[in-house]
């Protein structure tokens, strides 16, 4: 009987943790990321390439961690609701989301003076793999209201898969860069932001429809 009733549960949390990961990767866009990775270590070795790519993974996750444990306590003690918060971050991701549709890739520039540190706090880890719209997705998906410590916990796991992923895509920039090329990127871009666009809306309904008393959609 125990396991029995555990089995909707169990895949209830699997099916969570996908949609999760899902959300997260569109969000993060890994093969935006490596453009900008190629782009700014271009005159670096290969050693070097590869010591940028894990500073960066290490101190995006940081980041993204801090605002995982502190993210919604800072938010609360400035006096906003976590129900605005998620409307506002759903349309800021929408913004974001159209962008990724119809905006243009800009190229990031660098000063001449940029060491491999530097480099891979900025650009690479801030913003271009734990920019704004990450860090409002990470907060919004470990909700203290919604989710206990576990899930929280579970989330932040299913953030470290996401940057391993994107660790991967690094160290093979090049490689995928000759696969899919910039018109590859272009379309991936322009996929993703469809879906992170749907995951956006969807916020937004969901805090309305709480706030209303409506049917979640």
């Amino acid at each position: 009987m125990v396991s029995a009733a555990a089995a909707p549960l169990g895949k209830w949390v699997m099916w969570q943790r996908i949609s999760e990961f899902i959300t997260l990767f569109v969000v993060v866009e890994p093969f935006g990321a490596s453009c900008t990775f190629l782009a700014v270590t271009a005159a670096y070795k290969p050693a070097e390439k590869r010591q940028i790519a894990g500073l960066s993974v290490v101190i995006a996750f940081a980041v993204l961690l801090f605002f995982i444990v502190l993210g919604q306590i800072i938010v609360e003690a400035m006096g906003i609701s976590l129900r605005a918060f998620q409307i506002a971050g759903g349309i800021v991701l929408f913004l974001f989301a159209t962008w990724m549709i119809l905006g243009e890739v800009k190229e990031i520039s660098i000063g001449p003076d940029s060491t491999a540190t530097s480099l891979a706090i900025y650009p690479i880890a801030i913003p271009a793999i734990a920019g704004p719209g990450t860090m409002l997705t990470v907060i919004l998906l470990t909700d203290n209201d919604r989710f206990s410590v576990t899930e929280q916990a579970m989330t932040t796991l299913v953030v470290v898969a996401v940057l391993a992923v994107q660790y991967v895509l690094l160290l093979g920039a090049e490689q995928v860069s000759r696969v899919i090329g910039r018109s590859g990127a272009n379309v991936l871009r322009r996929v993703m932001g469809m879906v992170l666009a749907s995951v956006a809306v969807n916020a937004v309904l969901t805090a309305l429809s709480s706030w209303l008393g409506l049917p979640k959609p």
